[in-house]
């Protein structure tokens, strides 16, 4: 862009009678206005992918320029104008070849930032969690690690979650792989999942009284089984042993579950209702 054309810019942006036109009728105002939001909307993707990286040093140093040179503008002063836009005009080329590695990471930001739009896998904290269940069974149960989760329900489990060391943490695969690792000092006992995060390790459970049970099925089942005698936990079980699946719940003890039937199970418990593609319409309302 020439001299002239800058200059009439500038002085568009200072004349009353410019943004008198622009709020002239309420059709005008309202495409005024949708275009400041749009354009807001970009700056702060843009703004927030490029955040952390050198490349926001660059950016900075830009409006900086074109800071300089508004003022010189407005001041007459001709030739640091001049100097100023030749400044932005070669500096921003040559930034791009000196930064194209953080410009690269940048855009790799901003198209993780516009996942809010085209993302169709966000999963709500229970599917997670079923997650992590999945898959921390399926290293531990063909590694016979033997493991022992019980999930509360609407019943209290303070009573148990008082019996284990405290832990407080979100619940991960690879935090409940780690607790049950042998020789560790988190292993033994139960893991109780309370309000979507692991509470405690190294719980104890009450056994079962019951005289029906196989003596093949060792304590953790024995544990699992009499917990859902007088709760309404789900409680799974790892056989150390064998490395079959196992849950209870409600009274229910079922045994030898594949990978896929565990999944079914902790579903038809934890996600309640079958996942829908959320519209974009529903994530502005807050929906999932």
């Amino acid at each position: 862009m020439d001299r002239e054309g800058r200059d009439m810019n500038y002085q568009q942006l200072t004349n009353s009678q410019y943004w008198e036109n622009l709020f002239a009728s309420p059709w005008q105002l309202a495409f005024n206005l949708l275009d400041i939001a749009l354009v807001a909307l970009l700056l702060y993707y843009v703004i927030k992918a490029i955040a952390g990286t050198k490349i926001m040093i660059l950016v900075r140093g830009v409006l900086l320029f074109v800071l300089a040179q508004i003022i010189a503008n407005s001041l007459g002063l001709t030739t640091i104008s001049w100097l100023m836009s030749q400044v932005i005009t070669y500096g921003v080329i040559a930034a791009v070849v000196i930064f194209t590695p953080e410009i690269r990471t940048g855009l790799e930001r901003l198209g993780r930032a516009t996942d809010f739009f085209t993302s169709t896998n966000n999963l709500t904290t229970e599917e997670k969690m079923v997650q992590s269940f999945i898959k921390a069974v399926e290293y531990m149960s063909p590694r016979k690690i033997g493991a022992l989760i019980a999930i509360e329900g609407a019943r209290t489990l303070q009573e148990y979650i008082a019996t284990g060391i405290p832990l407080d943490a979100d619940v991960s695969g690879e935090l409940l792989i780690n607790i049950f690792i042998p020789n560790t000092p988190l292993h033994d006992g139960a893991v109780i999942i309370r309000e979507n995060k692991i509470a405690v390790s190294c719980a104890y459970l009450p056994l079962t009284e019951s005289s029906g049970i196989s003596k093949e099925f060792g304590t953790r089942h024995r544990a699992a089984i009499g917990l859902s005698e007088v709760s309404d936990a789900l409680t799974v079980v790892v056989s150390e042993e064998t490395g079959a699946i196992s849950i209870t719940h409600n009274g229910v003890f079922k045994h030898d579950l594949t990978i896929e039937e565990l999944r079914a199970e902790l579903e038809q418990v934890f996600v309640a209702q079958p996942r829908k593609t959320p519209t974009l319409l529903s994530r502005f309302k807050g929906g999932k």
